[in-house]
């Protein structure tokens, strides 16, 4: 079985969510066997044709020149690349700037797409973006043969507009449990005297709002915001809280060590992403050992359960600044920990990943037969 990947800037990740997933997903593959192309950005870091068994196929992306007009062409020529090739299956993660150009997906493959989670509703687009994703959104329900939805909430959700069956997969994520507290000194922290948060600095992951909770709480400890924050709405914010000298935006991570450890020595960890499904960076701080304040929504409230604390202002932020302390919230951290172990962890979500390829491998063959 030949499968490719598709809708990512590459691997290794350097970039956000789905280069995660496609990097473990890949790597879990090839160690059961299948053949794994993943295609690059030409202007990736990683340069090589070969990342751990995994191919990687290099494609023009002029994202740098044009900004997101560049991702059009950049998937576009990823996906005249694979009519070239022979892939039995092409798995497509997300539909922003791809479904646009699905009708020129390579018959001959079966294409399997993860819709993600409703693009089109993040604030930071304007009102004919949001147009154009719920568009490219029902595309994606049209160019593809199956769909993957990454929670429960996803699923419901096609069905209910697009009266679409797709399967349940969710992200993964693997147990820290060797935390090594050296990396602190490189943020001038200590063991479980600073709070978080990790997010692309965006409208909807409510960052504002809890750095407004930060503000108002009057707390001495530290504050580490990690993500990428040479944006508009990055030096925004920036500009806002510059007078807070216990609030440090410490840029993007993407060393996953640093990440864990960071999270495990964390007191508390703010998870305020409020649009889309099942979010990794939610379940890599659950496996990560973090004490947990989320956006209270659907989708977040239905990974973590009881085994959080939530919020919808920067009062509730207030209230968990000012009276909650890691080291007495154990029963969470262990709860949640269960979870990944026994739903979430790599292992069980690649062999998802793997049971649904085989699965519509077998009904497109059957579908054959019947020619």
């Amino acid at each position: 079985m030949k499968i490719a990947i598709i809708g990512t800037r590459g691997i290794p990740n350097n970039y956000g969510g789905f280069e995660q997933f496609a990097e473990y997903l890949a790597e879990g593959l090839i160690k059961r066997g299948i053949s794994v192309s993943v295609y690059n950005s030409h202007n990736h870091p990683y340069q090589k044709k070969d990342w751990r068994g995994v191919e990687i196929i290099h494609c023009y992306d002029p994202e740098d020149k044009y900004g997101t007009a560049g991702q059009f062409i950049y998937d576009l020529n990823c996906i005249l690349d694979t009519r070239k090739k022979d892939f039995d299956i092409i798995l497509q993660l997300g539909y922003t700037s791809s479904t646009v150009w699905g009708w020129l997906l390579p018959s001959k493959s079966i294409i399997t797409t993860n819709m993600d989670g409703l693009e089109w509703s993040r604030s930071k687009y304007s009102k004919p973006v949001q147009k154009f994703l719920q568009f490219a959104e029902y595309l994606g329900t049209k160019f593809s043969n199956y769909w993957i939805s990454d929670s429960i909430g996803i699923q419901e959700y096609l069905v209910k507009k697009y009266q679409l069956n797709s399967t349940y997969i969710p992200y993964g994520s693997f147990v820290f449990d060797e935390p090594n507290s050296n990396i602190l000194s490189d943020y001038m922290v200590s063991e479980y005297q600073y709070d978080m948060l990790i997010a692309r600095l965006e409208p909807e992951n409510n960052i504002e709002t809890i750095l407004d909770g930060v503000v108002k709480s009057n707390s001495k400890r530290p504050f580490l915001v990690v993500g990428k924050h040479e944006t508009k709405f990055g030096e925004y914010l920036k500009n806002k809280f510059k007078a807070t000298t216990s609030i440090v935006f410490v840029g993007g991570i993407y060393d996953i060590n640093k990440l864990n450890n960071l999270r495990f020595f964390s007191n508390i960890y703010f998870h305020g992403h409020s649009v889309g499904g099942t979010n990794p960076s939610l379940l890599e701080a659950m496996a990560s050992q973090a004490l947990i304040c989320a956006n209270q929504n659907t989708f977040n409230a239905a990974i973590l359960g009881d085994d959080a604390y939530y919020f919808t202002n920067l009062d509730d932020v207030v209230k968990v600044m000012t009276s909650v302390n890691k080291l007495a919230e154990q029963k969470k951290i262990e709860s949640n920990i269960d979870k990944i172990r026994e739903l979430y962890s790599w292992d069980i979500i690649i062999d998802q990943y793997l049971e649904h390829f085989h699965e519509i491998s077998n009904i497109k063959q059957v579908n054959y037969s019947g020619n």
